[in-house]
């Protein structure tokens, strides 16, 4: 009797674990939808769904209001006695038009979008797999909100709301990317990102500065990576993808791989791509200023001046990229979780292909220009506890330290000195963030961040006649920069439909340098420089929506950006008889910006996003004449140059709109479309006015979808304005290399468009085939600011087997 009660226990126990385990679906196709979200408020938790769709919920036991969303479904929200009638399987259903969104880069943790005053933007992984992006730069201008700038093949500087550079932040799984030698200039660190090892990327749209500090002016991409998944059974969960992808303007080879493996406490991901990229080509229709006519070799030690075969093939652009990432989770309660990542992403050398194509006495003025490898290497360990009660609900402890080096290479045309640049930064970074609720009404999101950047800086000089080498001068003096903050975000939910959310940040800043390296070579009056200082930023705003299907947000926030080693330190050469010297007396700089959004849903049909903003930047770093012991010009690399310095010179206002449209024209047939607009401009010397360089023309997306039976078919437009020689800056205008010729003779960047397919098709559950048409028209066109011509009519095929 015994035996058999106990056997009959041990079942129901058996079943109730299983019965535990939720288990998510797509209602049309029964397909598993992994990376839905179940999160619940009391007790306070976020889990997410395996490849299986599956998620152990037993966490959640007793609560009364779980919300199960997944981005494009409806979301259901239902108690842990409902999912338990149900026998914890759901079936969502795709939703025509919805406002609600889960978005984690506010606060840095889950929150609905419409419980946030800010504009954020979601690229989604559905949205990665058919967009199918060469890089993550790539992927965030698909999303027709971010606007792209490329000097290179191996580049991509994002433009967002008329900032861009060291005015931007990237956020990496919650951890800061930007080190103290992110540049004014345009710069490419985003390619270090793996595309397909990227889960789900963010954009926070305006100053950021509340949660990530400096920089953070524009605005901040944050990328979740690939996340380990648990087995919500006894047995391991094995899960990958594996993927090859090909494009015909630059004869891309692409391959990738992931690996998953999931135990009940214990799970790791593995991912590996390998990239390889030709030379790019441009398109036959369009301005003959772009074509290139020839490229310099080196033959028996000269420098040759050769016909290209192809003018439209850009030489030299080609580069190869490899990314490894490494993640292990242990969760050995409801409570803990431990995850710890490795990062690793390595370049080839690749050419700065806008300095190949200036000019000096009618021939090519650089015989080389090239960056060296770009390496980045991320160790990152994330710790989260979940309370019932104390000084928090939840707390993320996020150590990370992170390695970078890149350099760059340069010589004259049919000289004999290479300078060779290495740049060297080991940035450290702890962030301790905290969430607490009061009741269901009041959330303090809180916390501590510090973070120190050690720069190593060296120069070397080759005779490439004899490979002879010399010390020569560092582009940074040996630096350290250091920034410790605390933060405080409060959000009050009056109701469900009015929610006031408001923050302030205190953050100090310190820089240290030591030009001593470099005072053989130039005469400065100083040899160490140090600056010390602190930084207040806030934040105030509400949502009112008044239904489900209007939302009206209002926001003021402030932000701001230290100075950091490349505008103290730098020496370098900006424009072809411009030299910039670094400049100890900088000032931290201060964004006032203000923000209006309204979204609206009519009927099941149509939603419409509009979002005005307006940004005043005071104190602004910027590059102006200045002089070197009463000197106002020096010979820099035997050219008599004009001496400039990074300079608190201006104020700079930016304003604009974003607007958004997504129609549902019938079943599986849909049309929505993105349209940005900025105008800027900042003080000049003399106290005119110049159009603002980081301002993008207006740009936009329009795209018609069909999806039906896991067939997903897409046309879609590209488009960007003109930028008129009278509405170039004045940095542009001295670039005019880079640019087309208006009929009088002035550089300008005409308006473009491309015409573009995209298909994915799930051959069988395991089996995806992907392929498109980009640029159908074959348009040759250089996005504004860009040194190098976009690419011409690009036929894509991706192949991916998933297990």
């Amino acid at each position: 009797m015994n035996r058999i009660f106990f056997t009959c226990w041990y079942c129901c126990m058996v079943l109730l674990a299983h019965a535990q385990v939720l288990t998510v679906k797509d209602q049309e196709s029964g397909l598993p939808l992994e990376n839905a979200t179940v999160s619940s408020e009391n007790p306070k938790i976020l889990l997410s769904t395996n490849a299986k769709g599956q998620a152990e919920i037993r966490a959640l036991n007793g609560a009364e209001k779980i919300e199960i969303r997944y981005f494009g479904y409806k979301t259901l929200v239902q108690s842990y006695a409902e999912l338990a009638e149900a026998q914890f399987m759901l079936a969502l259903i795709p939703s025509n038009i919805s406002l609600d969104q889960v978005v984690i880069s506010a606060t840095r943790w889950n929150q609905n979008r419409r419980d946030i005053p800010s504009k954020v933007s979601i690229i989604s992984s559905r949205d990665m797999v058919l967009q199918n992006p060469q890089t993550a730069a790539d992927l965030l201008g698909a999303s027709g909100e971010v606007f792209i700038q490329k000097s290179q093949q191996g580049g991509g500087s994002p433009m967002i709301r008329g900032f861009s550079t060291n005015r931007l932040l990237y956020a990496i799984d919650g951890v800061r990317m930007n080190t103290a030698i992110f540049r004014s200039g345009n710069i490419q660190n985003v390619i270090s990102l793996d595309p397909f090892a990227t889960e789900r990327t963010e954009v926070f749209f305006g100053p950021g500065s509340i949660i990530y500090g400096s920089d953070a002016i524009g605005g901040v991409m944050s990328f979740e990576t690939l996340s380990p998944k648990f087995s919500s059974d006894e047995n391991p969960l094995i899960t990958g993808k594996a993927l090859s992808r090909f494009s015909s303007a630059n004869d891309e080879k692409t391959a990738h791989f992931d690996l998953n493996v999931g135990w009940k406490k214990w799970a790791l991901v593995s991912s590996f791509s390998s990239f390889d990229f030709d030379d790019l080509q441009m398109g036959r229709f369009g301005p003959k200023t772009y074509l290139r006519p020839f490229y310099v070799q080196r033959q028996n030690n000269t420098d040759i001046v050769v016909t290209n075969e192809d003018p439209l093939v850009q030489r030299p652009t080609g580069y190869k990229q490899i990314n490894l990432m490494q993640k292990i989770r242990f969760q050995p309660s409801d409570s803990w979780d431990f995850q710890y990542a490795f990062h690793y992403s390595s370049t080839s050398d690749y050419s700065r292909y806008d300095r190949h194509i200036r000019l000096r006495n009618g021939l090519p003025r650089s015989g080389e220009f090239y960056y060296g490898p770009q390496a980045w290497m991320m160790n990152h360990l994330n710790i989260t506890h979940t309370a019932k009660k104390g000084l928090y609900d939840q707390m993320t402890i996020r150590l990370a330290h992170q390695f970078f080096e890149e350099s760059r290479v340069d010589r004259d045309l049919n000289r004999t000195e290479r300078r060779i640049r290495v740049e060297k930064v080991a940035a450290t970074s702890a962030n301790f963030d905290f969430l607490k609720s009061f009741g269901t009404k009041h959330k303090l999101f809180y916390g501590l961040e510090g973070v120190i950047d050690e720069v190593e800086s060296t120069g070397t000089n080759v005779d490439v006649s004899n490979n002879k080498e010399t010390v020569g001068p560092s582009r940074y003096p040996q630096s350290t920069w250091s920034s410790y903050a605390a933060y405080l975000n409060y959000q009050w939910k009056a109701s469900d439909k009015f929610v006031l959310q408001t923050g302030l940040r205190y953050n100090n800043f310190a820089l240290n340098a030591d030009f001593s390296n470099n005072l053989a070579f130039y005469p400065f009056p100083f040899s160490t420089a140090e600056l010390k200082d602190g930084a207040i930023t806030g934040s105030l705003g509400f949502v009112i929506n008044p239904s489900d299907k209007l939302s009206i947000s209002a926001n003021a926030s402030t932000g701001f950006r230290s100075p950091n080693v490349d505008d103290v330190g730098k020496v370098f050469d900006s424009t072809p008889g411009s030299v910039v010297i670094p400049n100890p007396d900088l000032e931290a700089e201060y964004a006032y910006n203000f923000e209006l959004g309204i979204a609206k849903v009519f009927g099941e049909v149509l939603k419409i996003d509009l979002t005005g903003f307006y940004t005043t930047l005071e104190n602004a770093m910027v590059r102006r004449n200045y002089t070197l012991n009463g000197q106002s010009q020096i010979d820099y690399n035997g050219t008599l140059s004009q001496v400039q310095a990074i300079q608190n010179a201006a104020v700079a206002n930016v304003y604009g709109f974003q607007a958004g449209l997504e129609l549902k024209i019938a079943k599986g047939l849909s049309f929505s479309s993105q349209f940005n607009l900025q105008e800027g401009e900042e003080e000049l010397d003399n106290g005119e006015k110049s159009p603002s360089r980081h301002a993008a023309p207006w740009f936009g997306i329009s795209r018609l979808t069909y999806v039906a039976n896991g067939l997903n078919l897409q046309f879609y437009a590209q488009y960007s304005g003109e930028v008129s020689y009278e509405n170039l800056s004045d940095e542009g205008r001295a670039t005019d290399y880079i640019y087309a010729i208006d009929a009088k003779g002035r550089p300008y960047s005409p308006s473009w468009y491309t015409l573009n397919f995209k298909a994915l098709y799930p051959i069988n559950e395991r089996l995806t085939l992907t392929a498109g048409v980009e640029n159908l028209s074959d348009q040759r066109y250089r996005p504004y600011s860009s040194g190098i011509v976009a690419p011409g009519r690009n036929v894509i095929l991706a192949l991916s087997v998933n297990f």
